[in-house]
């Protein structure tokens, strides 16, 4: 590739992709050193020689490489994007944590829910709770209230 071919530029971080063209390139005795071209000119200076040479170079929260060393890479950097994301996010969550739910329908207090673990808690206690069955009303609101708030939040982390 030249520095005249258009670059990825993957942001994992915010799992954004799009393709710039190389801008400035300036030439020194230690190589060539190079920016991206509006509006990612800020993505610089870098190693031209390097990324030429390896496939891609890092640059803050960005990765610049070639199309090919993307085609290659991409399905391990989004996976490894999407984990980051997720235990950012769950980092951060807000302090009124799930306890309650988890408690009511019998989940453990630590670590992500899948929506099979949650589903398959409700279905084992609503067995017994709903009101057909002999249980209570209020019981059983209590059960799906706990359910629907587990799996939004199961949901907004994936």
């Amino acid at each position: 590739m030249s520095d005249k071919d258009d670059w990825v530029v993957w942001n994992g971080s915010l799992g954004v992709l799009d393709v710039a063209a190389m801008g400035r390139v300036e030439h020194d005795p230690s190589g060539r050193t190079a920016w991206l071209a509006a509006p990612y000119d800020v993505v610089g200076p870098f190693s031209l020689d390097e990324l030429e040479t390896i496939g891609r170079v890092a640059f803050g929260a960005c990765l610049v490489m070639s199309r090919r060393k993307w085609q290659d890479d991409q399905i391990e950097l989004r996976i490894e994007a999407r984990e980051k994301r997720r235990a950012f996010a769950v980092r951060f969550r807000e302090p009124d944590d799930d306890s309650a739910h988890r408690a009511l329908l019998e989940l453990p207090f630590e670590g992500e829910l899948t929506t099979v673990e949650i589903n398959s808690a409700f279905r084992r206690l609503a067995k017994s709770a709903h009101p057909d069955v002999g249980g209570s009303h209020d019981n059983y609101c209590r059960l799906t209230e706990a359910r629907d708030a587990l799996l939004e939040r199961a949901y907004s982390v994936n």
